[in-house]
């Protein structure tokens, strides 16, 4: 059974609610993503601030591949495996830990 956030989780920025700073008119994330611009970065904070969903969104806008993993529950070769399917696709996909 999937838990309550996969069902909930938004789709698209416009439904996406705070981290104004990222997501707001004219800041960063919101300009990369209308404009489908691919650009690295990393995004740091406690559960349930968003991180995933947008790097979700943010892959969705590109038409990239997602790759989850956790990185409290993972092994060196759960990485070592996902670093190669990521390389594979790269510069099109997004690594979610």
């Amino acid at each position: 059974m999937e838990p309550l956030a996969s069902y909930i989780r938004p789709l698209k920025l416009s439904d996406f609610v705070g981290q104004e700073h990222l997501v707001g008119e004219g800041k960063p994330l919101n300009i990369a993503i209308k404009n489908k611009h691919l650009f690295s970065f990393i995004l740091w904070g406690p559960p349930g601030s968003g991180k995933t969903t947008l790097a979700k969104i943010y892959a969705k806008t590109l038409d990239a591949q997602v790759y989850d993993l956790s990185a409290v529950s993972a092994g060196k070769g759960d990485i070592e495996n996902v670093l190669k399917l990521f390389l594979r696709f790269f510069p099109v996909a997004v690594l979610s830990f």
